[in-house]
């Protein structure tokens, strides 16, 4: 009996041990943008069905959330589509953010114009004249000359840009300060900027309903969520004077300068880039990572995410309509990993 009793012992220590990873599951805490939203979602749960130890949950509430929530110390990581300034990083006393590029994207000129089935498209003239309110109908002649054979109507046009702090609206912003001396002293770049004319709608799912069910309307929203919705999108003429639909090679070829001269802190900026095939509305997105982890458990299972999305995880990106790292960019990359303490 007691020999009987000891074998059940053991056996349920044994037991016990066994399940000791799952019982002491890791759970990160993440949020930030919805501009790579989609391939996050994926690589967070394949990343947990590879590695049942660790739960990565991510909250997509825009850029300006995932920079407020990580300075306020509610998150283990943020989000964002756009680089923090050095404001930013110096209002956080406990540690310093490094940027680790994920993906790049596209951020595409779509609308809602009944009865068309061609793509329109945009000079950089025409999208800032739009955005400022002084280009009001679609068949003013800044946007009928470049789209010859189009009967475009004679309606006004609506204007749907985003409401909250978001990473998308600043690629969109960097791009059209860039390329309109009026933008840029009148509205500038940013997360949030004060729109001349508009409605406001949260995320890109809110920018993307909004122009579904506002006919005549346009806005910007990320690649993958006018793919996903089957939303029309334009081409837009780029620095060579190429006109450029957004996809993998165009978004590609946005990011080879940049690749070379890459920052040591990885901020750096490829709208309106050089190169004919470069799509000019294009960008790198960043998870933001504490140099300084005191927890030894949750900074490892952070690190190696960090080397499986690198890796792995970058077999993903062609297929959700964004463009992996170029090489040199992920060997450097993999170098910051060990500035994670």
């Amino acid at each position: 009996m007691k020999k009987q009793m000891c074998v059940v012992f053991a056996a349920t220590l044994f037991a016990l041990a066994a399940a000791g990873p799952v019982m002491a599951a890791e759970t990160i805490n993440a949020a930030g943008a919805t501009f790579p939203a989609p391939i996050y979602q994926k690589w967070f749960n394949d990343y947990a069905k590879a590695h049942p130890g660790v739960q990565i949950n991510y909250q997509a509430i825009g850029s300006g959330g995932g920079i407020r929530q990580l300075t306020e110390g509610t998150v283990d990581f943020g989000a964002s589509d756009m680089p923090m300034t050095d404001e930013q990083i110096a209002a956080i006393k406990k540690f310093k953010v490094l940027h680790f590029p994920t993906v790049l994207g596209g951020v595409v000129p779509s609308y809602n114009i009944e009865g068309l089935s061609t793509d329109l498209k945009f000079t950089p003239e025409a999208l800032a004249g739009i955005f400022l309110g002084t280009i009001t109908k679609w068949n003013d002649q800044a946007i009928t000359k470049d789209n010859p054979g189009i009967k475009l109507p004679n309606e006004s046009i609506t204007v749907v840009h985003r409401s909250d702090g978001s990473g998308t609206t600043f690629v969109w912003t960097d791009y059209l300060s860039k390329i309109s001396p009026q933008w840029k002293s009148k509205v500038g770049a940013g997360t949030a900027v004060n729109w001349p004319v508009g409605l406001g709608g949260q995320g890109n799912a809110g920018v993307a309903g909004l122009i579904k069910q506002t006919p005549n309307s346009i806005g910007y929203v990320e690649l993958i969520y006018a793919v996903q919705t089957k939303m029309p999108y334009g081409s837009v003429r780029n620095s060579a004077g190429t006109f450029l639909k957004a996809d993998f090679n165009s978004v590609t070829a946005a990011a080879a300068g940049a690749a070379k001269d890459m920052p040591a802190d990885f901020r750096v900026s490829i709208t309106d880039a050089p190169g004919k095939n470069a799509y000019p509305i294009s960008s790198f997105t960043w998870l933001l990572i504490p140099d300084k982890i005191s927890d030894a458990t949750k900074k490892q299972a952070i690190k190696d995410f960090l080397q499986w999305m690198l890796s792995t995880g970058q077999k993903d990106a062609q297929a959700m309509s964004y463009a992996p790292l170029p090489s040199p960019v992920v060997a450097k990359e993999q170098k910051q990993i060990g500035m994670v303490q």
